[in-house]
């Protein structure tokens, strides 16, 4: 029987490329979105047409009962979840003095909550019970080292390192691991707030001299869920560039 994987935030980005290179490894993929409907059904046009194994899944993963009923189609279908990864996360820009509290609280919502539901959910209604897994979740170097005009982002990305860290300890003896990928500068929308000029200056302080691709992160995270890597937990890989060592 296949393995299974959850991927939260799948439609687009670096977990778009996470899905593609976990179900070209035969598992079968649910792909979890938001609002991005029409880039998750294209995803699975792609993924149908190379005759891979999918679903789409419209989820809020900081509302507990859409998260539930997300694992219970999932556990319906394919029987088994072997991989969760939480990779579902909105990035702001904004001096400290200018956020609010409902600025953080929609971060804490949608990174740390929706991390925790996920993550929960799945151990309760499979992994735990099973014995088996492995959980990755998706971090960023802002979280190891904070970065200016992201403190809101920053502290969700630090949490989740945390509570990934805390978790492996508690889960180790049920044969799980956790792990935590903290990737530096990507090549997503989620830096299309910066000029080329911007972007120029940022990779001249990256050792490799340049930005990442989703191909960098997607990689590291399929290599935490596999055999391969069993004897991981509790480690935070930053693929980033050399930028933060």
């Amino acid at each position: 029987m296949n393995k299974t994987v959850i991927i939260t935030g799948a439609a687009k980005g670096i977990g778009r490329e996470i899905a593609i290179k976990f179900a070209k490894s035969g598992y079968n993929v649910c792909i979890n979105y938001n609002t991005s409907e029409k880039k998750a059904k294209e995803l699975k046009s792609v993924l149908d047409l190379l005759g891979l194994s999918s679903i789409i899944y419209q989820a809020d993963v900081s509302n507990r009962e859409q998260v539930d009923n997300m694992i219970d189609t999932v556990l319906n279908t394919f029987h088994s979840i072997d991989v969760v990864v939480n990779n579902a996360g909105i990035c702001e820009y904004k001096l400290f003095n200018d956020l609010t509290e409902a600025d953080l609280q929609r971060m804490i919502n949608t990174s740390i909550m929706g991390t925790f539901n996920v993550t929960q959910s799945a151990l309760k209604k499979y992994m735990i019970h099973n014995k088996c897994g492995s959980i990755v979740n998706i971090s960023s170097i802002w979280g190891m080292v904070g970065s200016s005009m992201e403190v809101n982002y920053s502290t969700s990305k630090a949490a989740i390192i945390g509570m990934s860290k805390a978790l492996a300890k508690e889960l180790g003896p049920s044969n799980i691991t956790v792990n935590v990928v903290a990737p530096g500068a990507i090549d997503t929308d989620m830096n299309a707030n910066f000029s080329e000029s911007e972007m120029r200056e940022f990779c001249d302080e990256i050792p490799l001299g340049r930005i990442g691709k989703v191909e960098d992160i997607a990689g590291v995270v399929k290599f935490l869920a596999c055999d391969e890597a069993r004897y991981i937990t509790g480690q935070v890989i930053s693929p980033n560039g050399g930028i933060v060592m």
